[in-house]
C-alpha cells in the first residue's frame, strides 16, 4: 500500500508540476502578444493628443517666426531713425538760413522804399497763408520771396526793354 500511496502522492506532485510548467509555457507563449496588445493600446490612446500637440507647436513656431521678423524689422526701423538725426539737423539749419536770407531781403527792400504798382502776383501772395505752428515766419517768408521774385522780374523787364528798343 505504501507504493500505492506513494504513487498517489507522486502522481499529485507530478500533476501539480506539469500544471505549473504548462501554465508557465502558456504565459511565456502569450506574453509577446500581450505586450504588443498593451503597446497598441497605449499608442491608440497617446498618439492623437501627441499629434494635436505637435500640430499646435508647429503653428506656434510659425507665428513666433513671424513675430521675430516683425521685431527685427522694427529694430531696423528704430536704428534707421537714429541715423535721421543728422538729416533733421540739416533741415533745421536750412530753415535758419532761409529765415536769415528772408530777413536780409526784407531789409534790402525796406531800404529801397520804391513804390511799385501792385501786380496780380503780389495780390495773390498776400492771400497765401500757411499754418505751421513751429515756423510762424514761414508764410511771411513765402510772401517776401514772391515779392522779391516779382520785383526781380520787373527789373529784368525794365533792363531788357531799352536794349530791345535800341536794336532796330
Amino acid at each position: 500500500m505504501t507504493t500505492l500511496q506513494h504513487d498517489h502522492e507522486l502522481d499529485a506532485k507530478v500533476k501539480k508540476a506539469t500544471e505549473r510548467i504548462s501554465e508557465n509555457m502558456h504565459i511565456v507563449a502569450n506574453e509577446p502578444s500581450l505586450a504588443f496588445y498593451r503597446l497598441q493600446e497605449h499608442v491608440r490612446k497617446a498618439l492623437p493628443p501627441m499629434v494635436d500637440k505637435r500640430v499646435e507647436v508647429s503653428k506656434v513656431h510659425h507665428e513666433l517666426q513671424g513675430h521675430c521678423y516683425d521685431v527685427e524689422y522694427a529694430i531696423s526701423a528704430v536704428k534707421s531713425m537714429e541715423n535721421a538725426d543728422r538729416t533733421f539737423t540739416d533741415i533745421q539749419d536750412l530753415f535758419r538760413n532761409a529765415i536769415f536770407l528772408k530777413q536780409q531781403l526784407k531789409y534790402e527792400e525796406s531800404r529801397r522804399n520804391k513804390k511799385e504798382p501792385i501786380s496780380v502776383y503780389k495780390r495773390l501772395s498776400a492771400h497765401i497763408t500757411l499754418d505751421l505752428p513751429d515756423l510762424p515766419e514761414l508764410s511771411d517768408a513765402l510772401r517776401e520771396t514772391a515779392n522779391k521774385v516779382e520785383s526781380m522780374m520787373h527789373q529784368a523787364r525794365n533792363t531788357s526793354q531799352p536794349a530791345e528798343t535800341s536794336t532796330p
